[in-house]
């Protein structure tokens, strides 16, 4: 018991002196010493009005005015009435009313801080037949790792031996374990069932995707939201209407009392609790759905966005393509062309590139070492292999370098997406690849287009042609192809209808997730540059999320205002009730709590699911 109320007072420190004053007053009045407990209660009054008036001087000196003056004035004006219990009760309104908030907060991040608290600190390292116990920071790319039943996956890996099924809902959101075997990777963070399994390291601790995941919700958690004091836009009107009744019911009733009655009421609390509370709850929300919002104004963002840009490749279809049609020309043997391009782009890491090598792998070609390999960033790649001089990549690659076409040939005539191979300054071949669209593209689109975003568009590096078909079945208007990574910078700046967000998942993607109002990266296994450019990273690799976290942002900041109006509606009729003159200073104070009460319990639905919740039912 007495741990308990060490820790209460560790946590909530104003708290704590303003209960033990009202704790001594009360036993002093019990005992006929009023006028030292008034002195008590007024002085403890008076000393946490101090640091209340010195916050709203420094507001008003850098030009910000905020709804404190009702709480001060209220305190103030109950001292030199000594109405000392009205005063200390405000108080008590104020400090129970920031532990409240501290509490609500807690309570809502305890989604984020499960993260943080799952973060492994131990590996058992595998070496011949001994088994040895190394801190996860020492673990090395390609050690032997032993993972025992309930133990939490150190670092990313590859299991070895051993079947087990993987809790990863910390990650990704699903709470449906995952079965796991020979073969298949693991992420670290998630914890393993009742198997033992051998696996191989195949990242350091601080590049697994749990290191990386960890950063962003202590970015999340850090974060500051201008709604934090979204009460403030109403300052002004609410404070001249409180002062108005107040002065009002002094003139008419002819009594100081009257204008303190008023403002007991009027006081604050309600309103500032409101949208913080709403705003950490609703961040929660969507953490649990898998989804890291990295701070409070990302979500004001995403819940007022009119357009959502999205990339093609990886983000509306899977983005695995696979080479579809080798159309060679001058005589040359497919075979022969393929074995090429794919010397060339054995060491890019363009998906494109590794369609093409897989591709080859597959026809069981011999592929030579490649030489020379020059890369020009977006366009492609020179280099020498079987000695020749090899170019792949975009068309507009082979017209910079001014490769010699066949006659009759027209580049408009591709209809997808392709590659251009030239061999020795002429064109040998085009690849043309393929690209399923996500089963659940159209679907999100639907939903984003019910929750009142009504411009969708598409921005990609991909050809004009293949961008186009792949819009079309969506029902996607509005597309801009061709694009370098300045080109969609460009689009992007050009869009009207604002703000916007933009979804991607690529290296390519970091500059437009960082210009766009909201940036959104989708997948855990996703570029860490994209993930660290974005302002709401989706863990999961599912397009569903972005109707979600928009779905998400709008309950939040909908329940946060209405919050605010809750207070606000409630307060003025108190205020008005109260103006008659018919009850006491102190059972205004009394009533206020309840206001509070009522405020922040509504405020903490943003932490359900609402129609999100079901919907999915």
């Amino acid at each position: 018991m007495l741990g308990k109320i060490r820790h209460f007072f560790s946590e909530y420190r104003q708290l704590g002196y303003v209960v033990i004053s009202i704790l001594i007053s009360l036993a002093l009045y019990l005992s006929g010493r009023t006028t030292i407990a008034n002195f008590i209660l007024g002085a403890t009054a008076v000393i946490a009005v101090i640091p209340l008036l010195w916050d709203m001087i420094q507001k008003l000196r850098s030009g910000e005015y905020g709804v404190d003056l009702l709480a001060a004035t209220a305190i103030i004006t109950a001292v030199i009435l000594r109405e000392y219990w009205a005063a200390i009760i405000i108080v008590l309104m104020l400090t129970g009313g920031e532990a409240l908030e501290d509490y609500a907060e807690r309570r809502a991040k305890r989604e984020l801080n499960a993260l943080l608290e799952r973060k492994p600190t131990q590996a058992h390292l595998v070496k011949g037949k001994t088994v040895k116990d190394i801190a996860v920071s020492a673990v090395k790319v390609r050690d032997t790792l032993l993972v025992q039943p309930g133990e939490v996956i150190p670092v990313d890996a590859t299991v070895l031996e051993g079947t087990s099924e993987l809790d990863e809902s910390s990650l990704t959101g699903e709470a449906v374990p995952v079965e796991k075997s020979a073969g298949d990777a693991l992420l670290s963070g998630s914890i393993n069932g009742s198997g033992v399994l051998t696996v191989r390291a195949e990242a350091t601790a601080a590049n697994s995707q749990y290191e990386q995941i960890i950063k962003l919700v202590k970015s999340a958690m850090s974060g500051q939201s201008p709604f934090v004091r979204m009460a403030d836009r109403y300052a002004v009107p609410f404070t001249g209407v409180a002062f108005l009744i107040a002065g009002a019911a002094w003139y008419i009733g002819g009594s100081p009392s009257r204008f303190l009655e008023v403002l007991v009421v009027a006081t604050p609390c309600p309103l500032i609790l409101g949208a913080p509370i709403a705003l950490v709850s609703g961040m929660s929300r969507a953490a649990k759905e898998g989804i890291i919002v990295k701070n409070g104004s990302a979500l004001e963002k995403l819940a007022e966005v009119r357009t959502i840009a999205f990339d093609k490749t990886g983000t509306l279809t899977e983005g695995t393509p696979v080479v579809d049609k080798v159309v060679t020309f001058n005589g040359h043997k497919r075979a022969d062309v393929l074995a090429l391009a794919a010397a060339i782009e054995s060491g890019s890491n363009h998906i494109l590139a590794q369609a093409i090598t897989k591709y080859a792998s597959a026809q069981k070609l011999k592929v030579q070492a490649a030489k020379q390999v020059k890369e020009a960033p977006g366009l492609g790649l020179t280099g020498r292999a079987g000695g020749k001089t090899v170019h792949v990549g975009r068309l507009s690659y082979m017209n910079n370098l001014q490769i010699t076409m066949p006659a009759g040939f027209k580049p408009s005539d591709i209809k997808s997406t392709a590659t251009y191979v030239a061999i020795n300054d002429t064109l040998a071949a085009v690849m043309t690849f393929t690209d399923v669209i996500r089963t659940e593209s159209k679907p999100t689109l639907a939903q984003l287009k019910r929750a009142g975003i009504s411009h969708t568009l598409m921005i990609t590096g991909d050809n004009k042609t293949a961008a186009e078909q792949v819009a079309k079945e969506l029902g996607i208007e509005d597309v801009t192809a061709d694009c370098l990574p300045a080109d969609k910078l460009h689009a992007l700046d050009r869009i009207k209808h604002r703000p916007v967000a933009f979804v991607g998942d690529g290296i390519n993607d970091a500059p437009i997730l960082t210009a766009s109002d909201v940036g959104i990266a989708l997948g855990a296994r996703g570029s860490t540059a994209a993930s660290e450019s974005a302002d709401v990273v989706i863990l999961q690799d599912d397009l569903n999320k972005v109707a979600s976290s928009v779905a998400i942002a709008k309950r939040t900041f909908f329940i946060a205002k209405q919050s605010i109006l809750i207070g606000i509606f409630i307060s003025v009729g108190l205020m008005l009730v109260f103006s008659t003159g018919r009850f006491t200073a102190v059972q205004g104070a009394l009533l206020q709590e309840v206001v509070d009460i009522i405020v922040i319990i509504n405020a903490l639905r943003a932490h359900n699911g609402g129609r999100l919740a079901r919907a999915k039912a």
